[in-house]
């Protein structure tokens, strides 16, 4: 089945923990806490510093981005900027994408993260027609790794060595959901 064409603009999801919305100016602040967080830097292998002003100006840009979705995770009732979950690198011809999610420090364990996840794969799947989601995990992260085997993701393989965690390297691991496994499981919870 051919992947269907994204819609310009980026979607709203409305699940029972969780709202995804856009990323707009407003969640600067709070993106800001985010990518200055040395726990989840660490966790997530980024190694690029950023400014503020590189922070405003894409949280005031990343709705027009036309390769990506990226949408902040909010909890219902509540517009406040608890994270993100990111698509990128959608291809509609390999009918394929990448997930990435990153959550504030107070936000973690409650369950935020997983419902984003299923709202974004219901996207991915049932609306955008995407036959696969793949994303990398680093192996110092378990508990992410154990968020993405809970809602379907397959290890299927490692890049050694691939990031630096301090004097030490780690492994990427390499998860991926294909859209009939998703269906299956989609249709278990029924």
């Amino acid at each position: 089945m051919a992947a269907r064409r994204r819609p310009a603009e980026k979607p709203t999801l409305e699940g029972e923990l969780v709202r995804l919305r856009p990323i707009g100016p407003a969640d600067a602040d709070s993106m800001w806490e985010l990518v200055t967080d040395p726990h989840t830097r660490r966790v997530t292998g980024v190694t690029a510093t950023y400014t503020r002003e590189q922070v405003d100006r894409w949280c005031a840009d990343a709705a027009k981005a036309p390769d990506r979705i990226d949408l902040a995770v909010t909890a219902s009732g509540s517009d406040e900027y608890l994270g993100e979950i990111v698509l990128t690198d959608l291809d509609e011809v390999h009918g394929s994408a990448n997930l990435r999610l990153s959550m504030r420090p107070a936000a973690r364990g409650r369950g935020y993260g997983t419902e984003a996840i299923e709202l974004v794969l219901s996207l991915a799947f049932e609306g955008y027609g995407l036959h696969r989601v793949g994303l990398e995990v680093l192996a110092i992260n378990p508990r992410a790794q154990a968020l993405y085997e809970g809602v379907g993701f397959v290890v299927e393989g490692r890049r050694r060595e691939a990031y630096r965690d301090g004097d030490r390297w780690c492994d990427a691991v390499l998860m991926a959901i294909l859209d009939d496994e998703f269906r299956a499981r989609a249709g278990s919870t029924d």
